[in-house]
């Protein structure tokens, strides 16, 4: 397979413009289907592979979701960065709505999700202090500048379990904690991101403020539909942005994630999971 940079579209992005040479990918994985085909294409004369995360027609909820499969699908397909796309609600009277925030922190709200590509006999430690890959958020973070749209190039974006929306005694509480966008994604991709040595960032929308904000009552769902409309165009023209600035090397350590991470003896580990896990840990635990 020959895509380089993963695009992950959420809610609002169920596809790209000026994809050409596009081709439908169905995939399966050792972890399942993935939440539909992928869309190989070329973009800035780079060739990419594009997922809508909820699947044709928005059906998947979060907790749905299979991000196993669509992290290890990417892998299969030879991507070594991920650009995600998502809709955020704002905990800051300055992130706005219809701000672009990239965050360089994740917090954990979800309940059970499964977000490692490990166990069954092979255990392994990643990294993930910096759950971003630096080198990708801050290539983005510049492309927002250039297209014209206001950024902010830090904040932690708290992982709530969903569908429903906060209560406000939760929606306070993550304000008091520092918190600056909520979200229901983007941590289970970023982890198994990083577990695939992929490097990930995630572009976030800002659709609305969350219900701690006194003006929320007045938010419309045609409001917040009509800033999903208008985020997903600003979000095409950073990622085609971005996608054009991208060097063909990468400078980070994103692409070494699991050198010292894995902890099971190689002889110990089943030869099943070798083999499933192949694309993953190939390099470390060869199948022969």
């Amino acid at each position: 397979m020959d895509s380089e940079i993963g695009i992950i579209g959420g809610s609002g992005l169920y596809d790209m413009e000026g994809l050409t040479d596009r081709k439908e990918v169905t995939l399966d994985t050792p972890f399942g289907a993935p939440s539909g085909p992928y869309v190989t294409a070329t973009l800035r004369g780079r060739r990419v592979a594009f997922l809508a995360r909820h699947g044709a027609g928005h059906r998947i909820t979060p907790s749905e979701l299979n991000f196993r499969a669509n992290i290890f699908g990417f892998k299969l397909l030879g991507v070594q960065r991920i650009l995600s796309a998502s809709a955020v609600g704002s905990l800051r009277d300055d992130y706005a709505p219809l701000d672009i925030v990239v965050p360089d922190q994740f917090f954990d709200r979800t309940t059970g999700r499964a977000s490692t590509f490990f166990g069954n006999g092979l255990v392994a430690h990643v990294g993930f202090a910096h759950p971003v890959c630096g080198e990708l958020a801050g290539l983005v973070v510049a492309s927002a500048k250039a297209v014209g749209a206001r950024v902010h190039g830090a904040g932690t974006y708290v992982c709530m379990e969903g569908p429903a929306f906060s209560t406000l005694a939760e929606s306070k509480a993550y304000r008091s904690w520092g918190f600056d966008v909520i979200g229901m994604t983007n941590l289970q991709e970023a982890k198994l991101a990083r577990e695939a040595e992929i490097c990930y960032t995630t572009i976030a929308l800002v659709t609305d403020y969350d219900c701690w904000h006194p003006d929320h009552d007045s938010v419309t769902v045609e409001m917040i539909i009509a800033n999903l409309v208008r985020n997903a165009s600003t979000a095409q023209q950073i990622i085609a942005e971005a996608v054009g600035r991208l060097p063909a090397a990468r400078g980070c350590a994103c692409g070494r994630a699991l050198e010292h991470a894995i902890i099971t003896r190689p002889e110990a580990v089943p030869a099943q999971v070798k083999q499933a896990l192949a694309p993953i840990v190939g390099k470390y635990l060869p199948t022969s």
